[in-house]
């Protein structure tokens, strides 16, 4: 469908009984000694130091692998604070407490999760390794994303649980380069197929190529996808992971973007994850979430197949009562709101229903495999964050005991429940209030990620658009 994916995703049984330890090591992690070997055999050359961003990209530098394996693997490297105290387009500003002018933009260490390291198919010789950004007296840098989830994964494990995540999301695949979109102004911008494509199985060469490369290029990484399809919407592709540990989940889609943009400029193509790039064609980042403890299933009631337990209902229940207060970290930008638009497969409202794609929290699955499926992100979310707000709002509802309302049967679309913000303006003036938000995140997270969402409305304030001069040039 061209506002989010039509298939209930993946399989709810975890890969593991229990959640990777911080920092751990991933199933498909290459060890230092296995990366000396291939160092001294010539294979690999080049070493990637990623730092998540507050945008959900990868921010860091590129090492020669022989000094990799000297200094940085053990001792970390030092990156510019800004990275995760700016805007999209990596301009310095201030308002934010991490860094500013006044601070003289200092370096924050990032310390390599070795546990993430892997060998990237989709560049020569190359692997990279995910990092996590410390102050320079030790301590974890509590506004960096992967922090952010890694914090409200460890509030929720007090509990005793912890969530399995397989990530389902979608993008557009457009003709040409983006610095040939770039160069048109970004008119006229033509998606690689133009025809309703849902579920086809008959794709034209370029189509067919582009998703054996990525199937490939992922699977050689360790992170083979669990399906890829193509969507009503002209140009628009569905990819599905497997379930997993949480903020390995995060971290492989980060992977998975950088994957499908690098092989998407070499196959002449502009891949987007705009969460909506065209008026009435939106992307959306489903997360298909279970509840584990001790290798059990929580969600549901042991012997039936569909009956939520005390603990699934006030999961639930959470999610709708605490997602209207989180908005900037599943939709962090102007662009997220114009998604939710009634009949677009995209929830307007947060609601909850059986197996009803019009709802904000879809229940799928029968037995162990009955999960949540949270359809309300964009792809344009930071993963980390949205996943955040999730296991935020399910902590919420399962520490309060929230009572959970009737399911929806028909349309959400005309349904009672709370609406989803109508802008990112409106999304801010909550966040900016929420005792959910404080509670969960804590004073110093609420504000640095405010901050970010005034920036994004700054941008846009003063910013006259092709629209409004096609509406009023020759009315006004």
């Amino acid at each position: 469908m061209t506002a989010t994916s039509t298939d209930s995703g993946t399989t709810a049984r975890p890969a593991a009984a229990s959640p990777a330890a911080w920092g751990g090591r991933s199933e498909k992690a290459v060890a230092l000694t296995d990366l000396r070997n291939m160092v001294k055999a010539g294979t690999i050359d080049t070493v990637l130091l990623a730092l998540p961003d507050l945008q959900g990209r990868l921010k860091g530098k590129r090492y020669d692998a022989g000094h990799f394996l000297k200094r940085v693997a053990y001792y970390g490297a030092e990156m510019c604070a800004y990275t995760l105290a700016t805007d999209v387009e990596m301009s310095p500003a201030d308002g934010f407490a991490l860094t500013s002018w006044e601070t003289g933009y200092q370096d924050v260490t990032v310390q390599p999760a070795l546990g993430t390291l892997r060998v990237v198919p989709w560049m020569p010789r190359t692997a990279i390794v995910i990092g996590d950004a410390v102050h320079h007296d030790g301590t974890l840098v509590k506004v960096a994303p992967r922090q952010v989830l890694h914090y409200q994964l460890a509030r929720l494990a007090r509990r005793g649980l912890h969530p399995q995540v397989g990530i389902e999301t979608e993008f557009v695949l457009y003709q040409g380069t983006y610095a040939e979109a770039e160069q048109a102004g970004y008119q006229g911008l033509r998606p690689v197929t133009t025809e309703n494509l849902d579920y086809a199985l008959d794709h034209d060469p370029v189509c067919d190529r582009f998703f054996r490369r990525l199937q490939r290029a992922l699977a050689g990484a360790g992170m083979p996808v669990e399906a890829i399809k193509t969507e009503s919407g002209p140009g628009q592709v569905e990819v599905t992971f497997p379930y997993g540990e949480a903020l390995a989940a995060c971290d492989q889609h980060l992977l998975f973007k950088h994957a499908v943009r690098t092989l998407g400029s070499r196959a002449g193509l502009a891949p987007t994850f705009m969460a909506t790039p065209e008026t009435g064609r939106a992307n959306g980042l489903h997360l298909h979430v279970s509840l584990w403890s001790k290798a059990i299933s929580q969600l549901h009631v042991l012997g039936s197949d569909q009956a939520l337990s005390p603990t699934g209902r006030q999961a639930i229940a959470g999610l709708l009562d605490g997602l209207p207060e989180l908005g900037p970290l599943y939709a962090p930008n102007v662009n997220s709101y114009k998604r939710f638009a009634p009949g677009s497969f995209a929830p307007t409202t947060f609601s909850w229903g059986w197996d009803n794609r019009t709802c904000a929290v879809r229940v799928v699955g029968r037995g162990e495999g009955l999960h949540l499926e949270i359809r309300v992100p964009g792809a344009d979310a930071n993963p980390y964050l949205a996943l955040a707000a999730v296991v935020a709002a399910i902590d919420h509802g399962i520490e309060h005991q929230l009572p959970l309302g009737p399911a929806e049967t028909g349309s959400a679309y005309g349904g009672n429940g709370t609406p989803v913000p109508a802008s990112l303006a409106d999304a801010l003036a909550v966040f900016q209030t929420s005792v959910v938000a404080q509670n969960a995140f804590g004073t110093k997270v609420v504000e640095h990620y405010a901050r970010l969402a005034h920036l994004e409305l700054d941008h846009h304030q003063r910013l006259v658009t092709d629209a409004e001069r096609q509406r009023w040039l020759a009315r006004a």
